[in-house]
């Protein structure tokens, strides 16, 4: 299990280490992270190293020990074609690479003659940031000429052991068993790297009388960021010798040594904080093997040795080339980790994906099997947002702890994932709550909409295994300055780990992923659908209003000219037309008569849907006190005390069809009322008081009356075009179309209309209207 120095409660630590500890987080860290260990301006004395200017291969630079290994002073060599060196068959073989597609080229077999001497070198050779070419020559360590043959057996037998197992745990096993027979190194581990950039040794194979460092942790203050970029740049990286003197790298202009950027070499000297580490370890030399996975350093092969301990080319070559076949074979060995949990989390995604797309939303579905929401990532409580609301399942926070948590989370959120098994680390407050959420799983259906789905972890109090104590001690210097030194111990240190719950592995964090891509996507798709059936029912709609204008309007003539003809045969005939047959007439011209209101009323409310809204400041006080004086004045006879509750506001809305609102609420108010004392209130509720039906940014409108009521099995079907509760004699009679266009026009401002009443007692009627 991988943790970082920072995320630790350190209950054993003392208060010396505790006190040491904050002061170091003080501590400028010039000496470790913004140490600029790719340009040391010397190398490691084992070889040397030449800087070409192209095309004439002139030597800008070279290090001081070529006097020593090739016998010829750098001062005859500086600004001198590298012909003077080495001869025409090794510079046209240079020059073949270069005129070719360039990165490095390594090996280069090279022979100089030196006081009638041939001595025969390994070159490598690429090119800078700064677009320099950089030569650097190691002599051969063995006399045995090289073959294709003897690097194939190298790293034959160790390839093929790697591919056939099936864990990462097994193949890490197998590198360090055989990089350690290829280097005859002390000790050889591979040292894995957590999101944080803290490292845990997971494999190891040494010498039989040392400790063993299998399963420690280290900070990741032990490896600067710097110096990871350079493991990726640089795949192999071995110091012989940590006891060498550095060779300083000269040339006429002494400030192009400082700058010179050996990021790529292989004989780049070793930073002395590097050095003091490695010295404080007990270690006389070391290589390191990067392991590259999705163009991230995802570890090392790190390789320790009591004394020097020079390796060949080939032998190099082939812990490189080792160290590059891992690196392809991580994902495919990690997949293989735990392959029938991955499995069974996936069939329960399944049965999710499954269920989701036949319920009316996601929460539903997911509520169904709440045992299996947890499981799928391991989890011991979860909740699910949505719709302003909070379904809580195991073990949590409370819900009004949940909801601050999303107005954090919010912004934290990547790549609609969030995962953390610290969260009282990154969000204080989690500390009330470490019981039920130290972990927390999060990923966002709709970020907009707060739509989210949490899962939670408790608190697992870990005891974690350091090499060494992970508090870099801090030194004074003679300026007063403070520096953090390596660490001098790296023998058994234990630390307790609170705060924290179990880490959430990736094929949790993967399957929360896709959960939330088939939620997104189902939900997307009913949208889609959704929209379609909307599209088909406006044009639905659009084509029924024209059908209805023009049949209303087409019926009306004819019906017309029956009723007039019936009112001439009573005028003109009712002295020889018996009684039947007036009573006859005088109920033809009747039903005509109501025929024609139906029609009149279908044709307003087909014309309601064509004519375009005008939007208008309306000042509703003027307007209601207009619909009243017009009803006091129509309704003689039927007089009920109307009030308005309160000042009304202001709204934008099309001030006839508002108006007609008003006008049938409170008509039917009156009209439907058996009390003595009429009594119709007018308002419209404060915010606090809206209810689950209100609006943002919208105003709720109610009309009241103590009328006759609504008996609750109507209340739903009372908006029903020519839907009436009593006989058309009753109660002044009517088409029953009033409440049906009242709820178009509100609904065509984009509001909502509904009612609540108390059969004989009253009604009241709520309507929302934009603001």
């Amino acid at each position: 299990m991988d943790w970082s120095l920072q995320s630790l409660d350190r209950d054993n630590a003392s208060a010396s280490q505790s006190e040491e500890l904050t002061i170091a987080e003080t501590v400028d860290l010039t000496n470790c992270d913004r140490e600029p260990i790719h340009i040391p301006g010397s190398i490691q004395p084992h070889g040397v190293l030449f800087v070409l200017q192209e095309p004439d291969l002139i030597v800008v630079q070279v290090s001081k020990n070529v006097s020593d290994i090739i016998k010829v002073s750098a001062q005859e060599l500086l600004d001198k074609p590298l012909s003077k060196l080495l001869n025409l068959k090794h510079i046209n073989s240079i020059k073949q690479c270069l005129s070719q597609e360039f990165d490095s080229v390594n090996p280069l077999k090279v022979a100089i003659k030196a006081q009638n001497k041939t001595l025969v070198f390994d070159g490598t050779l690429h090119r800078n940031i700064d677009n320099l070419l950089v030569l650097e020559l190691e002599p051969r360590r063995t006399n045995k000429s090289r073959d294709f043959f003897d690097f194939y057996h190298l790293v034959k037998n160790p390839i093929d052991r790697m591919q056939k197992v099936h864990t990462l745990a097994e193949m890490c096993q197998i590198v360090v068993k055989e990089v350690r027979k290829l280097t005859n190194f002390d000790r050889v581990m591979v040292y894995r790297f957590n999101s944080e950039g803290a490292g845990t040794v997971i494999a190891e194979d040494k010498r039989e009388d040392l400790n063993s460092y299998l399963g420690l942790h280290y900070p990741a203050s032990d490896i600067p960021k710097q110096a990871k970029h350079l493991y990726i740049l640089n795949l192999l990286r071995l110091v012989p010798d940590i006891n060498y003197q550095p060779v300083e790298i000269i040339s006429t202009d002494s400030d192009n040594n400082k700058s010179l950027d050996l990021s790529l070499s292989i004989l780049r000297s070793v930073s002395p904080i590097h050095i003091e580490y490695l010295k404080n370890m007990g270690v006389g030399a070391s290589m390191s093997i990067s392991l590259i996975k999705n163009k991230k350093l995802w570890g090392l092969i790190a390789c320790h040795h009591s004394s020097a301990n020079y390796l060949t080319c080939e032998v190099r070559t082939a812990c490189e080339f080792l160290g590059q076949v891992m690196s392809l074979e991580l994902a495919a060995k990690e997949d293989n980790e735990g392959m029938e949990y991955k499995i069974r989390l996936n069939s329960i995604l399944s049965k999710f994906v499954e269920i989701i797309p036949q319920d009316e939303n996601f929460v539903e579905s997911l509520l169904q099997d709440r045992i299996n929401l947890l499981e799928l990532t391991a989890s011991e409580g979860a909740a699910i947002c949505a719709d302003s609301k909070v379904w809580l399942v195991g073990k949590t926070p409370s819900e009004t702890e949940i909801q601050e948590l999303i107005e954090w989370l919010e912004p934290q959120i990547n790549n609609d994932v969030y995962c953390t098994d610290s969260l009282p680390k990154a969000y204080q407050p989690a500390t009330k709550f470490k019981d039920s959420a130290s972990g927390l799983l999060a990923t966002a259906i709709s970020k907009s909409q707060n739509d989210y789905i949490l899962w939670f972890r408790p608190e697992v109090i870990q005891t974690v295994n350091w090499g060494g104590n992970p508090h870099k001690p801090v030194e004074v210097q003679q300026d007063g300055s403070l520096r953090l030194s390596p660490r001098k111990s790296f023998e058994l240190w234990q630390e307790t780990v609170k705060l924290k719950s179990l880490p959430w592995q990736q094929c949790e964090i993967d399957v929360a992923v896709e959960l939330r891509s088939a939620i997104v996507g189902i939900v997307l798709r009913q949208a889609a659908e959704l929209a379609r059936i909307n599209s088909e029912l406006e044009r639905s709609n659009s084509e029924l209003d024209a059908f209805a204008y023009i049949a209303s309007h087409d019926l009306k003539e004819p019906l017309r000219g029956i009723h007039n003809y019936s009112s001439f045969l009573l005028e003109d005939y009712a002295d020889i037309l018996n009684e039947d047959g007036a009573l006859k007439l005088q109920t033809l011209v009747r039903l005509t008569q109501r025929m024609e209101d139906l029609i009149e009323s279908l044709l307003h409310f087909s014309r309601l849907g064509r004519v375009e809204l005008s939007f208008q400041t309306t000042n509703l006080n003027e307007l209601v006190n207009n619909v009243i004086e017009v009803l006091n004045i129509s309704l003689k006879e039927d007089k009920a005390n109307i009030r308005i509750s309160q000042i009304l506001p202001a709204i934008e809305c099309d001030r006839v069809q508002v108006s007609e609102v008003f006008s049938n609420l409170i008509s039917n108010a009156i009209k439907y009322n058996n009390k003595v004392d009429k009594f119709v209130e007018i308002g419209y509720l404060d915010p606090e008081h809206k209810s689950d039906n209100s609006q943002t940014n919208s105003f709720i409108f109610y009309v009241r009356d103590n009328g006759i009521g609504i008996r609750e099995k109507h209340l739903e079907t009372i908006f029903r075009i020519f839907k009436r509760l009593h006989a058309p004699n009753r109660y002044g009679g009517g088409t029953g179309a009033g409440l049906t266009i009242a709820k178009k026009i509100v609904e065509r401002h984009g509001g909502k209309i509904w009612v609540e009443s108390t059969y004989g007692e009253g009604s009241t009627f709520y309507f929302t209207l934009p603001g």
